[in-house]
């Protein structure tokens, strides 16, 4: 790390060069290649994923997306003729549309069932052939913008759907400009000059520029959601400044302490500070890669394109942090401002008074502080993992009309049809599809059944059934999970066919099934492999352990409290949303950010600490002097990335939203309450066990220092 410091400080104009060069070319090529994002999800080994491939072999048609337009009168019926004749040539002039295999008017014999009892509320079936994600959002606008043209005059015309979501889906608004606005209030408050401010926003601004410029790149090459760019750029942002921020803040102390020698300044900043943040930034690229052994290739590219913008930030704050400060109108006013104003010894001497009343109230502190941290964890054992419907859409959005429409007229169950799929033998299996419907139609939850569709080939029959109840109700779930497990097994031995339960909610059912079934596999990888790293270079066992129990209680509570919003509906009015599930793979997602996120001020604050008591072999004064020096950075960066994340809780898409609620509410526990409470008490009731190794395996070990110097230094004294 110091060669790489003196390199960037003596060819600090060729970094920067080299720098802007990549941010241009990056920049450039994804301008010539727009990003291209898909939000296809493959759940191999599932009944939907298996009844999906069947129906895209046997009815292309049915395999595409399927949407509804929904109709209503003010007065009289759907039925009359003058209505009939203005909605039979809007439903004709939409299935002539590209992409659009066919319309099933309620006025045919084929659609007889899809007018209401009481002649008010209608809905037409539109087909497309492609699923709603990877249909062109041309193709559904101008679907849109045909049949809405057929509204006036008494005549209400809505449309629902996975494909219409997808296309009246907006842009979110641009909330990292709230959260960069913060940063820099934040830091010109911490460092009391612009200079001090400008610079670790001016790098992380470089690295999230490059990192999502690639990221545009990276689409055209693996599957990447639509969100990933948003969730790229927040936890990019926040770490981006963050790590920067540990980098000029030690660079300030070392200023000092090097009598303003500003080479060796940035030496000494980078052989400390610098360590840190490449072993966190290489933590939180792990653990947010672990996302991989899920088996989900939905969250392959979110994955690799949020730790491929955390590795880039990492770099630039390792390359383009020390080649800023090597001149003088950068490194030098810093340096100077911090020796001019003499904060250090006032701000260490509060954060090191903090430390003595944690200390002195220690066990109170590690009783208290966990007890927090349980409470908030509980409601997360109550959370539904299920995919949102239309029904939490904003109530001025098309879909959410048709989906309160499609309930009043035909109850809730309309708005999620579930899809029975029936692998036949041969033509003399037909006979069996009526029993098979009857039997559906009879089960509990089940409302209405269509007739039977089979394949031209006469190997596949779809009977779509219709439940009491809304696609995300708890009760919807347990149907499917019945018909799974004790309607079709049986109507399938009987009848000698093979019986798939697909469809909207069936769909999330798998999905929730296979993060559940394959979450301790990655929870116990990414904290295993932490757990090493730790070991590693802090050369203790106890290290480890503390930080992993921390970092779990701090994910648990960040995921209550978004159960409790976004579920329970504490305070969602005044997010202006609805309640609901929480979507299946939000969890997973935040456990990997989270975990690598969490491991920052881990090592910051503990690195310091380890110095301190390699220094002087006093484990309490270790505690107190290593809070005291970073202590006010810590709770300064922290508070920066709550900014940056809870500014993403106003962009209007709820999935972000989530993300933004969950990870600003982590980032607060870990550095208010975890690191400056939990972690020094907990640290002075261990004293010098903390950095107890058995003598074999630190032998075994390699030496790896983050403070410099050597991991295995030990202290000349240990008597506390």
């Amino acid at each position: 790390m110091p060669a790489l410091a003196r390199f960037c400080v003596r060819r600090g104009k060729l970094v920067i060069a080299l720098w802007v060069l990549l941010l241009v070319a990056v920049a450039g090529i994804g301008k010539a290649f727009p990003a291209v994002y898909s939000n296809t999800i493959s759940l191999p080994g599932s009944q939907s994923q298996k009844a999906g491939d069947l129906l895209k072999a046997s009815f292309p048609s049915q395999a595409g997306d399927h949407s509804q337009i929904v109709l209503k009168v003010d007065k009289g019926s759907i039925s009359a003729p003058a209505v009939q004749k203005r909605v039979t040539p809007m439903l004709k002039e939409v299935a002539a549309l590209p992409h659009v295999t066919g319309v099933i008017s309620p006025y045919s014999q084929q659609g007889k069932g899809q007018i209401s009892k009481d002649g008010k509320i209608a809905f037409a079936l539109l087909s497309f052939d492609e699923p709603g994600n990877t249909l062109p959002k041309a193709a559904t606008k101008k679907a849109m913008s045909v049949a809405t043209a057929a509204r006036g005059d008494g005549l209400q015309v809505e449309l629902g759907g996975h494909a219409i979501e997808q296309a009246e889906r907006k842009p979110p608004a641009a909330t990292e400009a709230i959260g960069l606005a913060a940063a820099i209030i934040i830091l010109l408050l911490t460092f009391g000059s612009v200079v001090a401010m400008g610079l670790p926003v001016l790098t992380a601004l470089f690295g999230l520029g490059v990192g999502l410029s690639l990221l545009g790149i990276l689409s055209h090459v693996l599957d990447t959601a639509d969100f990933a760019p948003q969730l790229a750029a927040m936890v990019g942002l926040g770490v981006g400044i963050d790590y920067a921020l540990f980098i000029v803040s030690r660079f300030r102390d070392a200023y000092v302490e090097k009598d303003g020698d500003l080479v060796e300044a940035v030496v000494a900043a980078m052989d400390t500070a610098g360590r840190s943040v490449l072993f966190a930034g290489i933590t939180v690229v792990i653990a947010i890669l672990g996302m991989m052994l899920l088996g989900i290739s939905f969250l392959y590219g979110v994955a690799v394109a949020t730790s491929m913008v955390v590795l880039v930030t990492m770099l630039a704050a390792i390359t383009l942090t020390p080649a800023l400060l090597g001149f003088k109108r950068f490194g030098g006013r810093i340096g100077a401002s911090r020796s001019k104003r003499g904060r250090g010894a006032k701000e260490g001497a509060i954060w090191a008074r903090w430390a003595d009343a944690v200390v002195k109230r220690r066990w109170l502190c590690a009783i208290g502080g966990t007890l927090v941290l349980v409470l908030l964890t509980i409601p997360a054992f109550g959370m539904r993992q299920l995919h949102n419907d239309a029904g939490n859409n904003s109530a001025d959005q098309t879909t959410r009309k048709a989906y309160d429409l499609l309930a009043e007229g035909f109850g809730p169950g309309f708005n999620g049809p579930l899809d029975i799929v029936v692998k036949l033998n041969g033509p003399k299996q037909h006979s069996a599809i009526g029993d098979i419907s009857k039997t559906i139609q009879a089960t509990p939850g089940i409302v209405a059944v269509t007739p039977p569709r089979i394949s031209k080939t006469g190997d596949l029959a779809v009977v779509t059934a219709y439940s009491e109840t809304s696609p995300q109700s708890e009760a919807t779930t347990n149907l499917v999970d019945h018909l799974r497990n004790d309607v079709t097994p049986k109507l399938a031995a009987k009848t000698d066919t093979e019986i798939l339960v697909s469809g909207f909610t069936p769909a999330t059912v798998d999905l929730a099934n296979i993060f559940s079934s394959k979450l301790p596999l990655f929870i116990g990888v990414v904290v295993l492999l932490s757990a090493m790293l730790l070991t590693l270079v802090f050369r203790s066992l106890l290290v480890p352990i503390k930080a992993a129990v921390m970092n779990l209680l701090s994910i648990g509570a960040a995921l209550g409290v978004v159960t409790l919003v976004f579920q329970e509906g504490w305070g969602a009015g005044l997010l202006g949303i609805e309640p609901g599930p929480i979507e299946p793979f939000l969890p997973v997602m935040m456990f990997a950010i989270i975990f690598g996120l969490s491991m920052d001020y881990e090592v910051f604050i503990v690195s310091r600490i380890r110095e301190e008591w390699t220094e002087h072999g006093d484990p309490r004064a270790a505690v107190r002097n290593g809070l005291a020096a970073t202590g006010r950075v810590v709770t300064a960066a922290a508070t920066i990335m709550i900014c940056v994340f809870a500014a993403f809780m106003f962009g209007g898409d709820k999935v972000i939203m989530m993300f933004g609620l969950g990870l600003a509410t982590a980032v607060f526990l870990d550095a208010f309450l975890i690191r400056v409470i939990l972690l020094p008490a907990v640290m002075d009731l261990a004293a010098n066990a903390t950095w107890w190794l058995p003598a074999w395996l630190d032998r075994l070990l390699p030496n790896v220092g983050i403070e410099g110097g050597l991991a295995n230094d030990k202290p000349e004294s240990k008597d506390s």
